[in-house]
């Protein structure tokens, strides 16, 4: 028999019919199962990695699956022309490994690249421009996840999102509204307007069949030859012939040469919970854990979940750890991060004792900390669990939305901009506010600075919560919220992912809020020096909770229309 999940405007079937948008749902109750759940940003994604756990595979056979599909169905984010991360957790192994896929920047890369000739930065060059695109790496990275730790065939998993290129897919409201709003920039290029305007330029319309030949070309070219079916030959030259055209600076010797790691996650504690998530050159995991740290020493619980008191506290820890993050972070394989010390209890009980819990610490007067020793927003995240123990959590990114807007003449994808990820002139806020410095200037080869935050709780060794986010700068509080939201407040995973959320990022002094904060809760902030100011919703999150009894619970996020969390 079918069981209906409710997917906030659509409903999907949990079995081989294809999902339908149909009409508004209650997300209310989180999704239950317990033999495998999935949770993506677009049903047809979660659908198609849910076959193949019901086939036997494993959460990392679903994950790779899942993400080449939602390359297809949702090209504004979903991608191969990025790069991004994944956590994978093995309870059987008794460890959790992190998969750096981030892109890199062309050997010809240079730190002053994007300065004009008055030495300010030229946003349009990096940010909508051949140049703005890094080395991809989601290919290589999703190919060596599969290789290390599933069991299907890098073919097997391409089959479905192949067949969704090749036979096309019913345009949701999202996806329309989507190139409505990116008109002017992807009209801008020929090669963008071909695949996302009708032939007589006019827009697809939601119920509209959305086919991409170029895209199930390539696709098939790296199920038949493997990564090098992207990183070298037709491929490749269609990619360095687009550079060319615009002038670019991917080589081929730079897609050839480019290589995912598999590195350790940061790891940290929080009430008796251990805290994975993702290690630089993602910036993501080590302030979530700084932030949890600092909080730890507040009754969270007690002053209830978005209080003026609780977020008083939540906004002054931020602020410290994006204080710290304008300078420590980078490429470890560059730069020398102060890991252990800015993930470390004692560095975060100094940091406390500098918080006033009644007034604000205005901006001005918080600068990076001395974290010592050192050691020698259109983002897409999905997370996945099976029967046999694993959970995958993954964010990967093209950087806006749509990217640089640029498809790759031939190939069908878009080009990433996320050289715009470095500091392109120390001290200069990029595209989402972020002050960067020294140690993430632009340099060849090297892996640009990230906010991405796959994350995975355990509990005695076992997976409990597996989540991420979209979102930009906000990724980083977007996803702890969700763990405050569960461990200190109690919430299920569904609420804990509905709740309204807060932002601070140090720079500029305001906390942003999403709408449902109270007003009465704006204004005991405000009169702890605090200013608010309420704008556009945050992230996309979609999480995963696993009950002692062994149930999954999925929640998606229902800020993103297409979200959608199956189980069986």
């Amino acid at each position: 028999m079918s069981r209906v999940v409710t997917l906030g405007c659509c409903v999907a079937v949990t079995t081989s019919l294809s999902a339908q948008p149909i009409m508004e749902g209650d997300r209310s109750v989180p999704v239950e199962a317990r033999n495998g759940m999935v949770v993506t940003s677009h049903y047809l994604a979660t659908e198609e990695a849910l076959k193949v756990l019901k086939a036997g595979g494993n959460a990392v056979d679903a994950a790779v699956t899942a993400a080449f599909a939602l390359a297809v169905t949702q090209p504004r984010s979903g991608n191969i022309g990025g790069g991004g991360f994944m956590l994978v957790s093995s309870e059987t192994k008794g460890e959790v490994k992190a998969i750096d896929y981030r892109e890199k920047a062309p050997a010809a890369a240079t730190r002053d690249m994007y300065l004009n000739d008055q030495g300010e930065v030229d946003q349009k060059l990096s940010r909508f421009s051949h140049k703005a695109a890094g080395v991809p790496g989601t290919v290589a990275g999703l190919a060596l996840a599969l290789e290390k730790y599933g069991t299907i065939s890098l073919a097997e998993a391409l089959a479905p999102a192949i067949k969704l290129a090749e036979e096309g897919f019913v345009v949701p409201p999202r996806f329309s509204e989507g190139i409505r709003d990116r008109a002017v920039l992807l009209g801008q290029f020929e090669s963008s307007r071909k695949v996302f305007f009708k032939p007589d330029g006019t827009f697809y319309e939601p119920g509209d069949l959305f086919v991409q030949k170029d895209l199930a070309a390539t696709l098939r070219r790296v199920a038949e030859q493997g990564v090098k079916g992207f990183y070298e030959g037709k491929t490749a030259d269609l990619i360095v012939a687009e550079m060319q055209k615009g002038g670019g600076l991917i080589t081929h010797e730079d897609l050839k040469n480019y290589q995912p790691e598999i590195r350790e996650p940061v790891h940290g504690t929080y009430r008796g919970y251990d805290v994975y998530s993702m290690s630089p050159p993602s910036s993501g995991g080590t302030h979530v854990v700084q932030i949890l740290n600092i909080l730890e020493g507040y009754p969270l619980g007690e002053s209830g979940l978005n209080s003026a008191k609780t977020i008083h506290l939540m906004a002054e820890a931020m602020k410290r750890a994006y204080a710290d993050r304008s300078k420590y972070l980078g490429d470890t394989d560059f730069v020398d991060v102060p890991l252990k010390g800015l993930t470390s209890k004692a560095y975060a009980e100094e940091l406390r004792a500098s918080i006033d819990p009644a007034r604000a610490t205005p901006s001005v007067e918080i600068r990076p900390g001395n974290p010592s020793p050192y050691e020698s927003n259109e983002t897409t995240h999905f997370s996945i669990v099976d029967k046999y123990g694993n959970a995958v959590s993954n964010t990967y990114t093209i950087n806006f939305s749509y990217g640089s807007h640029i498809v790759v003449d031939g190939a069908g994808f878009l080009l990433n901009n996320e050289m715009d990820d470095f500091s392109a002139k120390p001290g200069v806020p990029n595209a989402y506010g972020l002050i960067g410095g020294e140690a993430n200037k632009i340099e060849p080869n090297k892996r640009m600075l990230s906010s991405m935050s796959p994350t995975i709780v355990m509990k005695d060794g076992k997976n409990f919560i597996v989540t991420g986010s979209p979102g930009g700068s906000r990724i980083i509080t977007t996803t702890l919220q969700v763990l405050l939201n569960v461990i200190d407040h109690h919430l299920n995973i569904q609420a804990a992912v509905n709740a309204p959320r807060v932002h601070h990022q140090w720079l500029p002094d305001e906390i942003r809020i999403e709408q449902g904060i109270s007003p009465d809760t704006i204004a005991l902030l405000e009169g702890m020096g605090h200013t608010v100011e309420q704008k556009a919703a945050m992230g996309a999150i979609q999480s995963i909770m696993i009950g002692e009894e062994g149930v999954f619970y999925g929640g998606a996020d229902p800020r993103r229309s297409t979200s959608s969390a199956q189980g069986y």
